[in-house]
């Protein structure tokens, strides 16, 4: 019996230390991402000189973008996925909402509260770089919003259940920019180019908040849908095929996410920098492709999306993320 009694404590004490040591090889870990429009940091109602192809003045009215299959590059070169905290708010399964608006000024169409971090854990270990995806993976991205979970229960950020989520939602008014061509297009006829249409031409459908979820309100008149004076960047998969009667399509001829890889990035010491400026750094942000919607709808054949398409690293290399220094604090200009 005194044996018995022996090998059941060496068992426990065995589980227990094991348990310790599961717990300990386990490390927090929180990625943070800083909205910037070149040097100077990114604040609702400031406006922005010098963008794009020619030299345009230009007000941010939104700036929400998700990230998914975020990962640390160890020493060795393999791929560590970050478990995400499950919040009930910003983050579900792999997927986290970056919110760089606070609904204050004319970025009437957003939420108050903002979000710059992706947070979870990884097992410790010898990192160097980080990974991640711009957009919301397939298995997630074509669901009912009004039914999802936090954060994809936000319909400013949802086309419909066959084109998905926009993974990447810009709204900007643009000082002195022509009335867009579209405009008096029939909205039928606004799915040029395999894109989607703008949302002046959608009914959002408000929902309510519970346990902590996101609830934003939707002005269909507010600044961010004035296509005469605006250029709007919603990113999200076309071609979506769907077979039948189902509303949930079976691929995307589009995809349109990208994967982002920083070969050098220290969590401790380094912020990821979301650059408007780079982006529209190849637009003509005071005029408008002919028949398309205002700006980019992600439509394949819009001219207006070529060039964001390859800053955004997804037909070319990005220059809309990059690697910052965390804590210097940037300028503010008006």
């Amino acid at each position: 019996m005194l044996r018995s009694l022996l090998l059941a404590l060496t068992t426990t004490a065995v589980t227990v230390l094991t348990a310790h040591r599961a717990v300990a090889e386990i490390q927090d870990i929180a990625i943070q991402f800083q909205g910037m429009v070149g040097d100077s940091s990114f604040v609702c109602g400031f406006s922005y000189t010098g963008l794009g192809t020619t030299q345009s003045t230009i007000t941010p009215t939104d700036f929400r973008l998700y990230v998914s299959e975020v990962a640390l590059i160890a020493a060795d070169g393999a791929i560590v996925p970050v478990q995400l905290t499950q919040d009930g708010k910003w983050q579900h399964e792999n997927v986290a909402l970056l919110d760089f608006e606070n609904k204050a000024d004319v970025c009437a169409n957003g939420t108050t509260e903002m979000n710059t971090q992706v947070v979870g854990t990884v097992p410790v270990g010898d990192y160097q770089g980080l990974q991640f995806s711009l957009g919301v993976p397939f298995a997630l991205n074509h669901e009912d919003v009004t039914l999802a979970p936090s954060p994809l229960n936000l319909t400013s950020m949802w086309w419909n259940w066959r084109g998905g989520y926009k993974f990447l939602r810009v709204d900007l008014r643009v000082a002195d920019a022509p009335a867009s061509e579209s405009q008096h297009l029939d909205p039928s006829e606004q799915h040029h180019h395999d894109g989607h249409k703008s949302d002046a031409q959608h009914e959002h459908h408000p929902h309510g908040n519970h346990n902590g979820q996101h609830q934003e309100h939707h002005d269909l008149h507010s600044g961010s849908h004035h296509a005469n004076s605006g250029f709007l960047i919603h990113l999200g998969s076309t071609g979506c095929e769907v077979v039948g009667d189902s509303q949930q399509p079976t691929s995307c001829t589009n995809p349109n996410r990208a994967t982002v890889t920083f070969p050098e990035f220290d969590p401790q010491h380094n912020v990821v920098i979301t650059d408007l400026a780079a982006l529209v750094a190849g637009n003509d942000l005071a005029a408008n492709a002919v028949d398309t919607p205002p700006g980019c709808m992600s439509g394949a054949g819009d001219g207006d999306c070529q060039p964001l398409f390859e800053q955004l690293g997804i037909t070319g290399e990005s220059s809309f993320f990059r690697v910052g220094q965390y804590g210097l604090a940037p300028s503010h200009q008006h």
